[in-house]
């Protein structure tokens, strides 16, 4: 199926193509990409998941691992292709529809601004727990103010900082998996510590691998697959880095192996050490497996750990809702403001075909105006974001619990319709890539695995409408869907209007 010719924009994708910028360096985006990967919910889930399906949940983990793997690499082969600030949201618009671009893209960003409030409540909510008498309004100004701040640095030097953030994690997660390894093989060779049962005790006993049978795996499923976004983070990032492809094919690599290792493995030392029904497991498994180990302090350690991911995700937030609404903006998608002083004096995005691909089909246009092109931050979409993080604390903290659960609702289902959108996007873009001769990176298993995707993904959606919980979110997401697809026909026929 050959995409429509529909120019979008995205940042130059060669080296140096903003004179004196700053830019991502290859071992940011790859740290990145790692942290994004290790998000305080993988800590804070993990366990939850388990306690719902046993330690069956190692069947959800792996259909989600390979879900999110499978996507990855699509994005990846757009990606490393096709760089641009509006990722997802361009190839949905070259690829599927404008309409497509502008939905996914204003979905993806309001998601953003209220998981961000989300996590900085969080992280204000531990660090009260320290200092008790501070107010937690000052610690979640504080966060918001400081992080909005590093978000106006360069790409460069805010990727130098977001790296050693995603390094907090990353070794946090290393010593777990040594820590575990360790407990496992003592308890193989001496046996069992003391009060605690053994390794294949904690895995058949309990009423058995599969103890709530599939409906629990079906419950586990749907948690552990949104603790899964956050990824495709770096394929925003990635449009800024010195040399974007070789960027994105490194931070792929990299994060398509160690996931696996990372979430998989920890999922199975978790249930092979505790059991899965216990308190602890519910409650706090890592801090729990530590704490069998003897590390001193355990409970303050996790927080502290929990805190930083907190932090970490709430600055990659920010980055990518500002790059997501300036990459709207460029394509008359959003306020035009968005884009910066040096848009004001310049008249409208001047389209410039993606050399790789043939005249016919042009698919990805250059962002000729605006801070990101002149190599500057772009803080006015930064401050924008910013302002609604402050809003949406305040909302955690006074607006009605029903209106907030509403809200809450649609953010899970929001990457289930990313990812959709990402893979469709792929099959009809792929075409024009191949031929062109652009394919740096190839998603594996063409054509079959996105269709397989596809029905994995749909597979899921059925799973949803089968639970209570399932079908808010279902109800939440399609309604805020079909309010933005309703704006941006709104604007279209307003546009029509005006230009006639």
């Amino acid at each position: 199926m050959t995409p429509q010719s529909t120019p979008v924009s995205s940042s130059p994708a060669e080296p140096g193509a903003a004179s004196g910028r700053k830019r991502f360096k290859t071992w940011h985006l790859s740290m990145m990409a790692l942290g994004l990967a290790i998000g305080a919910g993988f800590f804070l889930g993990t366990g939850s998941a388990i306690h719902q399906a046993g330690p069956a949940v190692i069947v959800s983990y792996t259909v989600a691992a390979f879900i999110v793997v499978s996507v990855m690499l699509a994005l990846a082969e757009l990606a490393s292709s096709l760089p641009t600030t509006g990722s997802f949201s361009s190839y949905a618009e070259a690829g599927i529809g404008r309409w497509a671009g502008f939905t996914i893209g204003w979905l993806y960003w309001v998601m953003l601004i209220m998981v961000s409030g989300l996590e900085v409540t969080g992280a204000a909510t531990f660090f009260v727990g320290w200092f008790p008498d501070i107010p937690q309004w000052v610690v979640a100004l504080v966060i918001v103010v400081v992080i909005g701040g590093i978000n106006l640095l360069s790409a460069g030097q805010y990727g130098e900082i977001e790296a050693w953030l995603s390094m907090v994690k990353i070794v946090a997660i290393i010593a777990f998996l040594c820590v575990g390894v360790y407990l496992v093989a003592r308890t193989a060779i001496v046996g069992p510590l003391p009060g605690h049962e053994g390794v294949w005790q904690n895995i058949s006993g309990h009423n058995g691998f599969m103890p709530n049978g599939l409906s629990g795996i079906a419950v586990a499923l749907l948690a552990v697959i949104t603790s899964f976004g956050g990824l495709e983070i770096v394929t925003i990032a990635a449009a800024e880095a010195e040399d974007p492809r070789a960027a994105m094919s490194s931070a792929i690599r990299s994060v398509v192996t160690r996931i696996l290792v990372f979430y998989v493995g920890s999922v199975i030392l978790l249930i092979a050490l505790l059991p899965w029904d216990s308190e602890a497991m519910k409650t706090n498994a890592f801090a729990a497996v530590l704490e069998m180990a003897g590390v001193p302090a355990v409970g303050t350690l996790m927080n502290v750990i929990i805190f930083m991911a907190l932090i970490s995700a709430f600055s990659a937030n920010i980055y990518a809702s500002s790059r997501m609404a300036y990459s709207l903006s460029a394509r008359d998608m959003g306020p035009r403001w968005l884009l910066g002083a040096a848009a004001s004096s310049k008249a409208r995005a001047r389209s410039v075909v993606e050399a790789a691909l043939e005249d016919d089909e042009a698919v990805l246009a250059s962002e000729m105006e605006g801070d990101i092109e002149a190599g500057r931050t772009p803080k006015r979409a930064v401050g924008l974001v910013v302002a609604l993080a402050l809003l949406a604390v305040l909302g955690n903290w006074y607006l009605p619990g029903s209106i907030l659960t509403i809200l809450i609702n649609a953010i899970g289902m929001v990457l289930l319709i990313v990812w959709t959108f990402i893979i469709i996007s792929l099959m009809r873009l792929h075409p024009s890539l191949e031929r062109s001769g652009s394919l740096v990176i190839r998603m594996p298993g063409w054509p079959w695995l996105p269709w397989l995707v596809l029905a994995g993904l749909g597979g899921i959606g059925v799973l949803m409408l089968m639970s209570d919980e399932g079908r808010a979110q279902l109800v939440s997401m399609g309604a805020l869907t079909l309010i933005i697809v309703a704006v941006y026909f709104v604007r279209q026929l307003l546009g029509a209007r005006t230009k006639a």
